[in-house]
């Protein structure tokens, strides 16, 4: 089940936006709503990838890669409660100068149409905040 999707535009390329992105343990600066994030293997995102997203209200996650095109997109999967979440961020040229980056948000699993759907409104308020601290950073 398809819990949220978001697309944006960012004055960047592809390039610059994907670089800045992978470098996960630095999303606290945009995505407010998270405190820390560990990833291991230290470095650019591997197949190997994994690690623990603590966010600001306690809530800790695990995520181990799934997914992982250079340039083009990375995913992800996590549990949450009984729910497994994956989360896949894309990535689009759309000029020299210009990309668009879309987050889209899965859940399979017991509750899905209760739990994804607590899940997806606080999810989706959250990352809509973020995102425009994400563009101001690309951009920068």
């Amino acid at each position: 089940m398809r819990l949220v999707e978001r697309r944006f535009t960012v004055k960047a390329p592809v390039e610059k936006a994907w670089d800045h992105l992978a470098r996960v343990s630095e999303w606290p600066s945009w995505a407010r709503h998270i405190r820390r994030i560990d990833v291991t293997p230290a470095g650019p995102l591997t197949m190997r990838s994994e690690g623990v997203i603590r966010l600001t209200n306690g809530v800790r996650s695990v995520f181990r890669m799934t997914e992982l095109n250079p340039g083009v997109n990375w995913s992800w999967r996590g549990p949450f409660l009984w729910l497994t979440i994956d989360y896949d961020h894309r990535f689009r040229s759309l000029s020299a100068e210009q990309s668009e980056i879309e987050f889209v948000v899965d859940v399979t699993g017991f509750g899905t149409r209760v739990l994804g759907r607590l899940f997806a409104t606080i999810y989706a308020r959250n990352i809509d905040r973020a995102i425009p601290r994400l563009v101001a950073e690309v951009e920068a």
